[in-house]
């Protein structure tokens, strides 16, 4: 379906539950960098919650360089080079006002989950919202400002107003403008992933892989000795994406992305 935000644009969501279901939890999944809701195997991964009993909702943030014409492709490269993180923040609210409203849902049982750098942005919505209860940091990132470019590189980005990452897969020159930065420093109090972490009182499950190339596994033991309240899953031999790729072909999920899910389920399943 499409979730209206009146302060960034219209995109995509989609839910999996059973249909007959009741009460049932409120699941919701936020991707990461470069990546969107139907990314390699996260459907299989959405199935597997709702086989449980969940009512699990994956979205593309507004702003990732997808469209709703367009879920799967990155054809809108002014968009995501103008996205940011209050952007992001505005998403997931959206999202959660919307489906905590779906009369299949418990709205007293709201657990959201992040992957990487939507695993920043979800434990800082999650100590930001009271509707949410549990917070899963799958591969998530421990901080936004240490992966800001270098001082020379800085000093380019800002002069010319953009800075390029190639995606490695769609081989795509991919514009960050620099209003992320300007989004960042306004509100770098808002998005101290370190500060959320140390102040949250709900339950949260860090997952990480111990060869993530991406966001290596010192991170997830910072967020571990942050959070008073935090439980770490380690997988041995695990990558970013937890052997998952897009495309991803198979009819099952990857084993280290079922050992995540196992992980994930047991989490919700013992604090609801």
């Amino acid at each position: 379906m499409i979730i209206k935000n009146p302060e960034t644009r219209d995109f995509l969501a989609d839910a999996f539950y059973p249909e007959n279901g009741t009460n049932l939890p409120l699941v919701i999944f936020a991707h990461g960098y470069k990546g969107y809701k139907d990314w390699g195997a996260w459907n299989l991964m959405a199935e597997e919650f709702a086989k449980v009993g969940f009512f699990f909702v994956k979205f593309n943030f507004s702003h990732n360089g997808t469209t709703v014409e367009q879920p799967n492709n990155f054809a809108d490269l002014e968009a995501f080079g103008n996205n940011n993180f209050s952007k992001e923040m505005s998403d997931y609210d959206e999202v959660l006002n919307y489906f905590q409203e779906d009369p299949h849902v418990d709205k007293e049982k709201i657990a959201i989950i992040g992957h990487s750098r939507g695993g920043g942005i979800t434990v800082i919505k999650g100590f930001e919202d009271e509707r949410v209860k549990l917070i899963v940091s799958l591969a998530g990132v421990s901080n936004f400002k240490y992966r800001f470019p270098n001082q020379q590189r800085f000093g380019d980005w800002k002069t010319s107003g953009v800075m390029y990452s190639e995606n490695k897969r769609t081989h795509q020159e991919m514009p960050h403008y620099f209003q992320f930065f300007e989004d960042f420093e306004r509100n770098e109090e808002r998005f101290d992933i370190q500060y959320a972490a140390q102040h949250l009182v709900k339950p949260l499950l860090i997952i990480q892989g111990t060869n993530d190339d991406a966001v290596k596994d010192k991170e997830a033991f910072l967020l571990n000795e942050w959070c008073k309240t935090s439980e770490l899953v380690l997988l041995e031999n695990a990558n970013h994406t937890f052997g998952a790729k897009e495309p991803w072909m198979e009819k099952q999920l990857s084993e280290d992305l079922e050992k995540a899910t196992s992980a994930m389920i047991r989490f919700i399943k013992e604090h609801f």
